[in-house]
């Protein structure tokens, strides 16, 4: 191994170890904004009034919500799009308002606005419940399921550095919601198990080349494998997140508000996955005692070929 390719191997573990502490310290700030601020759940969880209509001029934000407030009962939150035509009114499931489009005409009146009622629709506390239970099911189940494949298919150290590779994704993800306060609806709770199946599918690049590596090289010590391993399949992960982006781009600009939360979770999510792919699920097995042993006793061992 030449002295230009040694050192470039030296530089990705000291990048890889950088990433490994900023990844750690994204998790600690993640878990802060959860139980400081918690989630701002959505209708679909926590039940409630959603209210939508459109006017034919553009009108601020501020200026709509002052002159809802004397028409509303009860706590309400406004959001809008598309320049300030379209509106939607959330309101808890114990908010006084009554679901209908009598309210809205009046108020049209009164304020001079061309309104036209779209939608009016409860959303029951019991049913948030039920996607609640059933949510965090499928993510332990799939938690689980992942852990057992790994172990089968590489060994346990490498399974529990995709593991942690994983909870770090989410975790940062729940995090990045807390923290801006966006509106955790089932939309981003699909794109939250779409993340799970993207961080599998890294953590599965680096495993797989990381054991070609460790059968190949004798010479190197085992973080200079790691880094090997790494090195080799950056240029990959950086193609496949690059085109990944673009395609969640054009749906965050072109998707409107009903995929705005999905479109912002799933792109967090790729970004902070190739992150811990890196830094998390290669780093991790080094720091557990991962040894290249394991990989060449397995290779030496014959395979029954009879057909």
């Amino acid at each position: 191994m030449n002295n230009a390719h040694t050192s470039t191997i030296n530089k990705m573990g000291k990048f890889r170890l950088l990433g490994f502490y900023f990844a750690l310290g994204l998790m600690i700030l993640s878990a802060v904004g959860l139980v400081t601020k918690g989630l701002n759940l959505g209708l679909d969880f926590t039940g409630g009034y959603l209210t939508e209509f459109t006017t034919s001029q553009a009108v601020s934000q501020q200026q709509m919500h002052a002159q809802l407030a004397t028409h509303v009962r009860g706590d309400f939150k406004l959001s809008t799009s598309s320049g300030g035509t379209q509106w939607s009114i959330r309101q808890a499931d114990a908010a006084p308002q009554v679901i209908d489009k009598d309210w809205l005409t009046q108020f049209a009146r009164q304020s001079g606005y061309d309104i036209s009622p779209q939608d009016s629709v409860y959303i029951g506390s019991q049913v948030g419940a039920e996607l609640i239970d059933d949510g965090g099911l499928a993510l332990l189940v799939a938690a689980i399921t992942m852990m057992l494949y790994l172990t089968w298919r590489f060994e346990w150290r490498l399974a529990c550095g995709s593991l942690i590779a994983l909870v770090h994704d989410v975790l940062v993800v729940l995090g990045l919601f807390a923290w801006l306060g966006l509106t955790f609806d089932l939309t981003v709770l699909a794109s939250v198990l779409a993340i799970i199946g993207y961080s599998l599918n890294d953590s599965i690049v680096i495993g797989d080349k990381l054991r070609e590596v460790m059968r190949a090289e004798t010479k190197l010590t085992t973080s200079e494998m790691v880094d090997r391993a790494v090195q080799a399949s950056l240029t990959r992960s950086l193609i496949t997140s690059g085109t990944t982006l673009a395609t969640i781009g054009a749906i965050w600009i072109f998707g409107g508000p009903p995929l705005q939360g999905f479109a912002i979770a799933l792109f967090a999510g790729v970004i902070f996955g190739t992150l811990s792919s890196i830094a998390v699920s290669a780093t991790v097995p080094q720091l557990i005692g991962l040894k290249p042993d394991f990989y060449r006793i397995r290779q030496e061992v014959p395979v029954d070929e009879t057909p």
